[in-house]
Formats: C-alpha cells, sequence, structure tokens
C-alpha cells in the first residue's frame, strides 16, 4: 500500500443557492465542472439566522443522479412528489435518488423558522450510470444513531456509508462511494484504507488537518493521491468529511437540476419536467 499524499487543493467559491442560502463550493465552479462520480459540493454554514430570516429552496426538479444532504447542526424539513416527507436533526442523513425524476424542496422548520436558530451541513451530489438514471426514484431517512460509530482518544469517527476506518455505513449506494466524518482533536491523528479504485477528497469543514507535509485548511478540499490515509488535527478541533468514489467514466451532460450523458437526454428531461412527468408540488 501506498501513504497517501494532497495532490490537489481546491478552494471552496461563495455560492447562493434556493431562495438566497449562501454555501461554500469546492465545485462546480467555472474551473471546475465536477469530481467523477461527485457533481456538487456544498457547505452549508456554519452560520447564525434570525428569527423570520431562515431560507431553504423552493420545489424544484432533480433527473440523473442522487442528492445526500447531511446535517451537523440544525433541523430541517423535506419533502418529494412522490410522498416521500421527513425532518433532519443534528448527525441525520436525507438521501435521494432522483433517478428518473422527481420534485423535492427542503428548509428550516416551521418552528426554527419563527425562533431563528444555527445551520450547519453539507450536501453532495452523486452521479449515477447511465444505465440507472431512469431506474424509478428512491429514498433514504438515515438517523444520526444509525451511522457506524467509533470514539478513540481525541477523535470521533462517523461513517455514512461505503466502509472506511474499518467501519461499515448504513446508506446504501448505487455508485460505489464512502462517505465519513471525523471530529479530530489538536495533535491527534486517524488513519484509514482508501478504498481501491476510487476517487478520495478530504475536506475540512472547520479547523485544519495536516497530511504529511501538505496543511489543509478549513474550506480547502483536498484530492488525495494513495491508498493508505493518515491526517493529523492541527486546529484545536477539526470537523473533517473523508469521501471516496468509484469514478464512473461516462461523458456528463449537465444544466441545473439534470444531469443525463448526452444533450438529447437533457432536451427530454426538459420536455418531459414541462408535460408534468416529475409529479406536482404536494403542498
Amino acid at each position: 500500500m501506498t501513504t497517501s499524499t494532497v495532490s490537489r487543493l481546491i478552494r471552496a467559491q461563495r455560492a447562493v443557492e434556493g431562495d438566497g442560502f449562501v454555501v461554500r463550493r469546492p465545485f462546480p465552479t467555472p474551473a471546475l465542472s465536477h469530481l467523477d462520480p461527485f457533481l456538487l459540493f456544498d457547505h452549508m454554514g456554519p452560520m447564525q439566522f434570525e428569527p423570520g430570516k431562515g431560507v431553504g429552496t423552493p420545489w424544484h426538479p432533480h433527473r440523473g443522479f442522487e442528492t445526500v444532504t447531511y446535517l451537523l447542526e440544525g433541523d430541517m424539513e423535506h419533502q418529494d412528489s412522490l410522498g416521500n416527507r421527513g425532518a433532519l436533526r443534528s448527525g441525520d442523513t436525507q438521501w435521494m435518488t432522483a433517478a428518473r425524476g422527481v420534485l423535492h424542496k427542503e428548509g428550516p422548520s416551521p418552528a426554527s423558522q419563527a425562533a431563528g436558530g444555527r445551520v450547519h451541513g453539507l450536501q453532495l451530489w452523486v452521479n449515477l450510470p447511465a444505465r440507472m438514471k431512469m431506474d424509478p426514484p428512491a429514498y433514504q431517512d438515515l438517523q444520526a444513531e444509525s451511522n457506524a460509530r467509533r470514539i478513540e482518544p481525541g477523535a470521533t469517527i462517523r461513517v455514512i456509508a461505503g466502509t472506511l476506518f474499518h467501519l461499515q455505513g448504513p446508506g446504501r449506494t448505487h455508485t460505489p462511494i464512502a462517505y465519513a466524518h471525523v471530529t479530530l482533536d489538536a495533535g491527534h491523528s486517524v488513519r484509514t484504507a482508501l478504498p481501491a479504485g476510487q476517487r478520495a477528497l478530504l475536506y475540512p469543514m472547520t479547523g485544519a488537518v495536516r497530511i504529511g507535509e501538505t496543511q489543509v485548511d478549513e474550506g480547502i478540499m483536498a484530492e488525495l493521491a494513495g491508498d493508505e490515509l493518515s491526517f493529523e488535527g492541527v486546529a484545536e478541533r477539526s470537523e473533517v468529511i473523508l469521501l471516496s468514489g468509484e469514478p464512473i467514466g461516462e461523458p456528463v451532460a449537465r444544466y441545473g437540476p439534470f444531469v443525463m450523458n448526452t444533450e438529447a437526454e437533457l432536451r427530454q428531461a426538459f420536455q418531459d419536467f414541462d408535460h408534468g412527468k416529475f409529479g406536482v408540488p404536494l403542498d
């Protein structure tokens, strides 16, 4: 096995989503469209919103990929045109496989909207291979207690999907990925094998870590090379996301909430949306 090193650093850029929610986004940007199989990585917060000022996303369509929303602080309610509805609390994950098409919305709960509160979370878009893009939509609501978890001196490890740190997460993946959240104190380190043949990304949401001779600061994504990763906390406490995913290696044609393989398939997605084939808002 080879010790992992940092092959590229990607600084997150400011972007605005939905009704005005500000995120930090390593990709997509004008310089980097995607990191196969991952299409988008948005870091939401941490931020405190005033009473009546919480924002989310209105009803909108998706086709051709999966959305994975992981909430660290606050609460969020979500629903889709299939009738799925749920609430996220700290540590919960909402995993929606849009596939052939669904309408969806999400945002702070009415109680949080009224009282104000703190929000911190992530949204990840995972591509689907061509053979799965027109499968029926599917849905997973993963509560915090279902995450695989281990507490070590100076570190807490949670695995949401795939296998990392000898832990198997509960998420059912279509495109093979692994997803872990590590809380790390200064001077402490953790080590894991990375899944063979998968692209690996590390992102400190808060704090900073050191990989070999390279320091990776908050809001910067590190793309990794090698298959045996060790990283050490540099800040007093760091919250770190580690992702790996098997590249699909197919053409990507994307426009807004649709991700297909060809421009013709994109045009068909817009036609299907215009003809109500994604369902209708349920409220």
